[in-house]
């Protein structure tokens, strides 16, 4: 499912305009987004938990050369599955 399809679903089961649950949705990813971007913690009972994660600094390849690179200190979102999403998918 992609962000157009989760708009279309939305306005579906509740009964709103497209343009309506396009902005229900955004609103809600962009409050999503500020609070991992200021590294902040997202946690949805029953679904997941999204969190940042620190990435130190190493030494890596670059797969074309082979040529040894600095890869720098980098952060990235991480998504842990909820107990009750984990047992509804391996049902």
């Amino acid at each position: 499912m992609n962000k157009s399809e989760l708009v279309e679903a939305l306005a579906n089961e509740k009964n709103l305009t497209y343009k309506k649950s396009e902005e229900i949705v955004s609103i809600i990813f962009d409050a999503m987004s500020e609070e991992l971007s200021v590294g902040g913690r997202i946690e949805i009972r029953g679904f997941g938990s999204f969190v940042v994660k620190d990435y130190k600094a190493y030494m890596g390849r670059n797969p074309k050369t082979g040529e040894v690179i600095e890869v720098r200190p980098k952060k990235l979102p991480f998504f842990k599955v909820g107990k009750e999403l984990r047992e509804r998918v391996n049902k």
